[in-house]
C-alpha cells in the first residue's frame, strides 16, 4: 500500500514538507503580531518554552499515528481503536481534522491571494500602470476572487503530482528560497533607523509579563496553530514516513525549524515596526497597543516600503513573495489532508480527487469572499479557535489513553532501538496522557 500511495523518498524530504506546512502565514505573520500585542520578548520567551514542552509532544503523537497506519487520518485513527466504539470516535476525529484543514485552506486562500497581489503591485508600480497598481492593493470583491483563484491553481497543480513529485519536490525547493528571502530581508531591515530599538523591544523579556494568563493562553494557541497541529496533516505526513526513520529526533529537527522561522520571521516584523515608528507611521496607541492588528501586514508595512524610495520597491516585492510562499508550503499540505481521504477510501484517482476537490474549496473560498464582513472571521474561528484545539486534544487523548503502550513503544523502537531507555520514552507518554490534553482543553476552554 505505501508503495502505490507513495511516500517521502528521503529524511531531508520530509524534513521540508512538514516544516513547510508548520512554517506558514502563522509563522510570518501571526507569530510577529501575537509578539507585538503580548509583550514582546516575554511573549517570544514563552512561546519558546511551550512549542517544545507541549506543543512537540502532541506534534509527535499525531506523526505516531500515521506512520503506524500507514493511510489517512481516519484509517490510521482505525487501525489504533480497540473497539467498535472507538473506531466510530475514531472517525469522527480523524474526518474532523480533514474538513478543518479544507475550511482552513479556503480562508487562506483568501489571505494568500492579497499577499500575491501585493507582490505584483511593486512590478506594475514599476512599469508606470498606477491603475493596476491601486486594483491590486484595494480591497475589491473582483481582486480577491481572481488572485484567491490563482492560489488554488498552484495549489491545487503541486498536490496532483502526488507526494514525492510534488509535496517533496517543491518543499525543497520553496523552504530554502523562504529561509534566504527572510534572512536577506532582516540583514537589510537592521541598517535602517529605528531598527536597534525594535530588535531591543524583541530580544529583551520583561519576566514580570511571563506569568500572565492572557500571554500564556495566547503562546501556547500560537504554538499548537504553527506546528499545524489538530487539522489531520501530521497524520498524513507521518504516513509516508520510512520505517527505518527515527521519529523522536525528526519530530524534533521540524518542530526546531518552525520555533526558529518563527523567531526570524519576528525579527524581521518587529524592528520593521520601529523603523516605521521612526519614519512617522502610527504603530502604537496611547496606551501601548499595536494599532494595527492582523491587518499589520498589509497597513504598516506597505507604509514603510513607499517611504524607502526606490528600493521599498524591491524590499516590498521580496517581502511579499516571501509571504506568499509560506503560505504555499502550507496550503499544499492542507489540500494533501481530504484529497488522500478520498484517493484511499474512496478509490478515486490522485488527479481526479485533487482537482474537484481543490475547485469545492475554492468554491467555498468564492463564498466567503462574498459574505466577506460575515463568514471570514466565523470560518477562522471555527477551524483555529475551536476546530484545531479540540482536534489536536483527541489525538491526544487517542495515543495516551486508547492506543497500547507496548504498540506505541514498538512503532518508535522501528527507528530507534534505544528509544525505551531515553529520557523521551520516561517524559512523553505521561506527558502525552496528562499534561498535553489538559493544556489544550485550558486553551480551548478559554477561547471559549
Amino acid at each position: 500500500m505505501a508503495a502505490s500511495r507513495g511516500a517521502f523518498s528521503s529524511r531531508i524530504g520530509f524534513i521540508m514538507a512538514a516544516a513547510g506546512s508548520a512554517v506558514g502565514l502563522g509563522n510570518i505573520w501571526g507569530f510577529p503580531t501575537q509578539t507585538a500585542s503580548n509583550g514582546g520578548a516575554a511573549f517570544v520567551l514563552v512561546y519558546l518554552v511551550l512549542a517544545f514542552c507541549l506543543a512537540y509532544p502532541a506534534f509527535m503523537a499525531e506523526l505516531l499515528i500515521g506512520r503506524y497506519g500507514q493511510a489517512n487520518a481516519v484509517t490510521s485513527l482505525q487501525k489504533i481503536s480497540r473497539n467498535i466504539f472507538h473506531k466510530r470516535f475514531a472517525f469522527v476525529v480523524g474526518f474532523g481534522g480533514i474538513i478543518c484543514a479544507a475550511l482552513i485552506l479556503s480562508f487562506y486562500g483568501i489571505l494568500a491571494g492579497w499577499m500575491m497581489s501585493f507582490a505584483i503591485e511593486p512590478i506594475t508600480t514599476l512599469l508606470g500602470f498606477n491603475e493596476a497598481s491601486s486594483w491590486l492593493t484595494s480591497q475589491s470583491m473582483e481582486r480577491n476572487l481572481v488572485f484567491t483563484a490563482l492560489f488554488m491553481m498552484l495549489t491545487i497543480s503541486i498536490i496532483r503530482r502526488g507526494v514525492e513529485q510534488g509535496i517533496e519536490k517543491w518543499s525543497k525547493r520553496l523552504m530554502p528560497m523562504l529561509i534566504g528571502l527572510l534572512v536577506l530581508l532582516i540583514i537589510y531591515v537592521f541598517t535602517l533607523d529605528g531598527s536597534k530599538e525594535g530588535f531591543e523591544a524583541y530580544l529583551n523579556p520583561d519576566i514580570s509579563r511571563v506569568f500572565e494568563p492572557d500571554l500564556l493562553i495566547s503562546a501556547l494557541g500560537q504554538a499548537f496553530f504553527s506546528l499545524s497541529l489538530g487539522t489531520s496533516v501530521m497524520v498524513i505526513y507521518g504516513s509516508y514516513i520510512s520505517k527505518k526513520e527515527n521519529l523522536v529526533t525528526l519530530g524534533a529537527q521540524v518542530t526546531l525549524i518552525d520555533v526558529s522561522i518563527a523567531f526570524l520571521a519576528g525579527l524581521l516584523i518587529i524592528p520593521s515596526m520601529y523603523v516605521a515608528q521612526a519614519q512617522g507611521v502610527a504603530i502604537f496607541d496611547a496606551e501601548g497597543g499595536l494599532i494595527s492588528g492582523p491587518n499589520l501586514v498589509f497597513d504598516v508595512l506597505p507604509t514603510l516600503f513607499n517611504g524607502m524610495g526606490s528600493i521599498g520597491l524591491f524590499v516590498g516585492f521580496g517581502f511579499f513573495i516571501l509571504m506568499s510562499i509560506a503560505a504555499l508550503t502550507s496550503s499544499i499540505s492542507m489540500l494533501e489532508g481530504p484529497v488522500s481521504f478520498v484517493v484511499e477510501r474512496h478509490n478515486i484517482a490522485r488527479k481526479k480527487a485533487t482537482t474537484f476537490i481543490g475547485i469545492g474549496i475554492f468554491m467555498i473560498s468564492a463564498l466567503i469572499v462574498l459574505n466577506f464582513d460575515v463568514l471570514f472571521g466565523l470560518a477562522i474561528s471555527i477551524s483555529t479557535v475551536y476546530g484545531q484545539p479540540l482536534i489536536a486534544m483527541l489525538c491526544c487523548v487517542f495515543v495516551g489513553w486508547i492506543w497500547f503502550r507496548n504498540d506505541i513503544l514498538n512503532e518508535l523502537k522501528q527507528g530507534n532501538d534505544m528509544v525505551e531507555h531515553s529520557l523521551f520514552w520516561k517524559i512523553w507518554p505521561w506527558y502525552t496522557k496528562f499534561v498535553c490534553p489538559t493544556a489544550i482543553a485550558i486553551v480551548f476552554w478559554h477561547s471559549l
